[in-house]
């Protein structure tokens, strides 16, 4: 059986910027990325990944069999909107998850226009450099509701037993003005990110705490916008009740981040 995880995907094509304080910010979370696959137990047959820049009504699977990319990052170098990653998507899996959201009751939607975004590209450029894993894309659905996305990564359990890794793909901290607007420790980022790294190793107790993820310490201080955090209900709902570990910890541009694997 598959784990699941949920990664911090950077910032824009931060790692694909030439050398420099920006790239090499995050160049503790590059190296992560860089040894995931190889550290699996198992390489497996496709990746199921969900990102913090995909909402749509209901949730909704990307069922083309080649996605262009989709540059959804301003303001930086010319050759970071010449990046390729030509990995498949995965018909039968796009099917598969369909079909399991289908039989939990829950609406979704079908999709084969859309590229993959930089929370897709940019990390899995990183991870799977040969683009030889098919992978397949979920959205996030409107109103970003915990326990929603709780049940949508439930549902999608029984994929872990057919080889397919779910990853989310988002930010443990995601708040741009903070990024940028204080030098040195954070002490409310830092208190954000201890909570989260407590309340995802217990199985038993995982799910009411991301439920009522906006009590803990400074939650809206990390997340204006809990897009990024989304991703995560959905890895962690693929393997409620099991335990969790902390798969990653670091820092960049002097905010804590943390990645998680649960199952």
């Amino acid at each position: 059986m598959q784990p699941t995880f949920f990664i911090n995907h950077g910032g824009g094509p931060c790692f694909f910027l030439e050398p420099g304080p920006i790239r090499d910010t995050w160049r503790e979370l590059e190296t992560y990325l860089r040894g995931f696959i190889a550290g699996l137990a198992e390489q497996p047959r496709a990746i199921l990944a969900v990102s913090g820049h995909w909402e749509e009504r209901v949730p909704t699977v990307n069922a083309a069999a080649h996605p262009p990319l989709l540059f959804d990052y301003g303001g930086f170098p010319d050759h970071t909107y010449r990046l390729t990653w030509p990995a498949p998507g995965a018909l039968s899996v796009a099917a598969r998850v369909h079909e399991l959201l289908s039989v939990a009751g829950i609406a979704i939607g079908k999709e084969t226009a859309r590229g993959w975004d930089h929370g897709i590209f940019v990390p899995f450029k990183v991870m799977v450099p040969g683009a030889d894993i098919p992978l397949v894309q979920l959205s996030l659905q409107h109103g970003l509701d915990p326990a929603g996305h709780l049940a949508i990564g439930r549902a999608l359990r029984p994929l872990r037993d057919e080889e397919v890794l779910i990853v989310g793909s988002g930010q443990s901290y995601h708040n741009m003005r903070g990024f940028f607007g204080r030098v040195g420790v954070d002490k409310k980022a830092e208190a954000f990110d201890a909570w989260l790294r407590s309340a995802m190793i217990d199985g038993g107790t995982r799910d009411r705490a991301l439920i009522r993820w906006e009590e803990a310490p400074h939650a809206r201080d990390a997340q204006l916008h809990e897009d990024h955090l989304l991703p995560l209900m959905i890895a962690a709902g693929a393997a409620s009740g099991e335990p969790g570990t902390v798969h990653f910890h670091g820092h960049a541009l002097g905010k804590p981040i943390s990645g998680f694997r649960f199952g």
